[in-house]
């Protein structure tokens, strides 16, 4: 199965990152439903500005938890490639 790491710009110019398995269906889930994530709940509407596919969970774990040690700048240089 298909995982991808995705960065969502929230509507208070934070950045959210997670993993998903459906990119399209997470992003609703944020936008739309109980399933989002707390931070995301409060910072509604979100929007993807990011995706990348990794091979399995755990790469996509690891590549989340490099992504969300990275500075705000280079999250944004990251987004803007």
């Amino acid at each position: 199965m298909a995982y991808f790491v995705y960065i969502l710009k929230c509507s208070d110019d934070t950045l959210y990152t997670g993993i998903t398995t459906d990119i399209k269906r997470r992003v609703d889930e944020h936008n739309n439903s109980d399933k989002g994530a707390k931070y995301t709940k409060l910072r509604r509407p979100v929007a993807l500005v990011y995706s990348e596919p990794s091979e399995d969970r755990s790469s996509a774990s690891k590549r989340e938890y490099v992504i969300k040690k990275l500075s705000r700048l280079k999250k944004l240089e990251l987004i803007n490639v």
